[in-house]
This record gives C-alpha cells, sequence and structure tokens, in this order.
C-alpha cells in the first residue's frame, strides 16, 4: 500500500471532492471547475513518487521534501543523552509530504505529543507544536525523527510500531497539508553536508556522513 503513487491517506479526500464536483457539475460549472481544481490539488498534495534510493549506511538521507530551515547544535539530548545536531526541514503545500527512513534501523521509540498549531516555519513550533517523536537504533548510533504539525497540518500519520525494522529510504509516514519535520543526531557521530536555505529531497539528498567513529 505504501508504494502507491497516491497515498492512501488522500483517497477519501480525492474521492469527496470528485463526488461534489459530479454534483454540481450540470448546475453550476463554474463552482464544479472550482472543486475539480481543489481535488486535482489533493491528489498532487498526497502524491508519492517512485524514487530510486541508493542505499549507503553512512550516508545519513534526507527524511523530507523541503527546505533546510535550521541547523541548530544542541550541548544536551535528553533522549539521545548526547550533544546533537537538530536539522529542521520545513515542508510546503507544495512539497512532497511522505516521509522517508534516513538511516536503517529499528523503531525503539515513538511518542505523540499533543500541542498547538503555529505556523511550521515559526521558531517556536517545534517545542509547542504537535508532534509524533520516533526513534531509531541504526547500528551503534541512535536517531531521532520528529514530525511536527503546522498551521494548515491538522494530523501526523505513521505506519510504523516499536520493534519494527525500516530500511532506509523507506516511506514511514506524512504529515497532511504543510509542515515540518526533525532530525536529530549526535554530533560527534557525523559531518553535515548541507547549509541553511538548501533544498532537499526525502531518500535521495545527503543530509550528513557518519564519520569513523560510528564504527560502519
Amino acid at each position: 500500500m505504501r508504494k502507491l503513487i497516491i497515498s492512501p491517506e488522500g483517497i477519501p479526500y480525492i474521492l469527496m471532492g470528485l463526488v461534489c464536483t459530479s454534483i454540481v457539475a450540470s448546475t453550476y460549472p463554474y463552482i464544479a471547475a472550482i472543486f475539480l481544481f481543489v481535488t486535482a490539488f489533493t491528489a498532487y498534495f498526497f502524491r508519492n513518487p517512485i524514487r530510486n534510493i541508493k542505499t549507503n549506511e553512512r550516508n545519513v538521507l534526507s527524511p523530507a521534501d523541503g527546505k533546510i530551515m535550521n541547523i541548530k547544535k544542541i550541548e544536551y539530548d535528553e533522549m539521545l543523552k548526547c550533544e546533537v545536531y537538530k536539522i529542521t526541514i520545513f515542508l510546503s503545500l507544495f512539497n512532497v509530504h511522505v516521509n522517508r527512513v534516513p538511516l536503517s534501523g529499528t523503531v525503539y521509540y515513538k511518542k505523540y505529543i499533543p500541542g498547538k498549531f503555529f505556523p511550521a516555519f515559526k521558531s517556536h513550533a517545534s517545542e509547542l507544536n504537535e508532534k509524533n517523536i520516533i526513534g531509531l537504533n541504526c547500528n551503534d548510533i541512535s536517531i531521532l525523527v520528529i514530525q511536527i504539525t503546522g498551521f494548515i497540518a491538522r494530523r501526523i500519520v505513521d505506519w510504523v510500531k516499536i520493534g519494527d525494522y525500516l530500511d532506509q529510504g523507506s516511506s514511514f509516514g506524512l504529515i497532511k497539508f504543510g509542515s515540518c519535520i526533525e532530525l536529530i543526531i549526535p554530533s560527534e557521530k557525523v559531518d553535515i553536508k548541507v547549509n541553511i536555505g538548501n533544498k532537499v529531497k526525502g531518500g535521495k539528498t545527503i543530509i550528513g556522513v557518519l564519520n569513523n567513529e560510528t564504527g560502519n
């Protein structure tokens, strides 16, 4: 199901749009055209393009399409118990919203945290907005991927459970209608290869390269 070119979560919205379009088409063709446009955009939003993932367990791949909004070094992360990089990626309405696995690994942690719906590009959105945290054990390194809602996004979706093994580049979830995603990784384990403002593609862009200290 996760290999369909349209994410299954979008199908109810698309069908509802087609029904509305057909109902008003004969009487209000201009309104029907608006419904059809919205339906087409919905299908575009939930697209899940097929991608040829070049796996390499030293390369940390981007978990999402979008734009690097921030790269911050944090002295101590409570979960990973070390100094980390936090890389924040903003997803606009026009980006693919399917999220992908940065490194192959086993899900060891999941936590959904209710919150606000501030615009995802705001600095305080990371702390205050609704979010979903997924922790991965990847050989001898642990990382966190955090899905965060935005002003329009109102639902986080993931398709994994604790104990699942996820292949690098495979899809693990999505956030509906605009959002951001954070990748948190031990700073001593990785050399960052992107800069603020760079555009990235999920499963394709190399965010960082693991150094020799990881043992990979």
